[in-house]
């Protein structure tokens, strides 16, 4: 597994939450073989929804979201042949701090031949005045296949909140024998142009991304996801095909709506990349 460099206590201005999980097959079962965690991250027992050849496992945040230089680590490792589903027990907040005191995750994930992870947090809600870093690094063996989703709302829209103040950055990359297969970095300014520009949000307070890597679609198959969603549904989507994978996108109102169009992708294309169809965690908002 890839070891990030953790902070030094002077540098570290909040709480430094851990999580390093790796998975192998013992006797057609794919088990969890390290299940480190430091606080406020935890890991819940394993889950089989899908039999025992495919591990779901749901991260917590006990301490109910990032202040201020808190920051959060989560490395992942599927040892060959090994199925895994990561998924979060809920919405993620970041709540308001300062430009010299920004909160981050950071989650490297590594794939061995013939693996497939899936990560599927729930969305993650970005307040007003938040300073917020993302970085997500997958490092793919030949063979190996990574699917995962980012849902992201500015403000807490519910409450007529909006993204005034603040930054928010993210930084994706897929990587496979030393080249990048995809990278996609964005950064957005609270109170900027973007939040309303028809390049950028178009005043929406959602978006979101779905990528599939390590699997080639052809054009039948992706005009097939554009048409699972439903037309008069409000927001805007559009579907992509990668170097080896495809991209899917949203900005809308409802982080609802993205996760049911991204679980619709997910489990039209799961027989095809996996041989399985896909069974949605009991964490997941119905």
């Amino acid at each position: 597994m890839v070891q990030l460099p953790s902070p030094s206590p002077s540098d570290q201005k909040g709480w430094l939450g851990m999580a390093q999980l790796s998975y192998a097959v013992e006797s057609g079962r794919c088990i969890p073989t390290q299940t480190y965690t430091r606080a406020p991250l935890r890991v819940q027992r394993p889950l089989y929804p899908e039999g025992e050849g495919l591990c779901h496992s749901v991260l917590v945040h006990t301490a109910g979201g990032l202040v201020g230089g808190d920051g959060l680590e989560v490395q992942l490792a599927a040892l060959p042949q090994a199925q895994v589903l990561v998924t979060t027990a809920a919405a993620s907040k970041v709540y308001g701090s300062s430009a010299e005191a920004p909160s981050s995750q950071t989650v490297e994930i590594t794939l061995a031949p013939g693996s497939c992870l899936e990560w599927m947090p729930q969305e993650t809600i970005v307040f007003n005045q938040a300073h917020y870093r993302q970085q997500l690094r997958v490092t793919l063996a030949p063979g190996a296949i990574w699917g995962g989703w980012e849902i992201t709302r500015f403000g807490r829209s519910a409450r007529g909140e909006t993204f005034e103040q603040g930054q928010w950055r993210s930084q994706l990359e897929v990587w496979q024998d030393g080249q990048r297969l995809w990278c996609d970095r964005q950064q957005l300014v609270g109170g900027s142009p973007p939040l309303h520009s028809p390049n950028g949000l178009a005043g929406h307070p959602v978006v979101g991304s779905f990528a599939l890597l390590g699997y080639s679609l052809d054009q039948a198959q992706v005009e097939v996801l554009r048409q699972l969603w439903p037309q008069d549904q409000p927001g805007d989507v559009g579907v992509t095909r990668l170097q080896l994978g495809v991209l899917c996108r949203y900005r809308g109102p409802s982080s609802q709506a993205a996760r049911r169009w991204f679980v619709s992708v997910w489990q039209h294309l799961r027989p095809y990349y996996l041989g399985r169809p896909g069974a949605a965690s009991r964490v997941w908002p119905r």
